[in-house]
């Protein structure tokens, strides 16, 4: 039973990383997809996630010429 919670713990972590991570890298990257699909692969180790997310949110926003 407690597997059922972890599981659901970590797809909703994985989503929510992803989301983030799309949602940064919309104004921050030329390619939001790309940032989406990174801050999905690091939700495996939650900790390089974060700091994945604080790198995003601390990059300058790219303009668009």
């Amino acid at each position: 039973m407690w597997l059922v919670f972890v599981i659901i713990g970590f797809m909703a972590f994985a989503g929510l990383m992803a989301g983030l991570s799309y949602l940064l890298g919309r104004t921050k990257t030329d390619n939001p997809r790309m940032a989406a699909m990174i801050g999905l692969l690091l939700s495996f180790i939650p900790p390089f996630a974060l700091v994945y997310l604080v790198i995003l949110a601390l990059k300058e926003e790219v303009g668009t010429v």
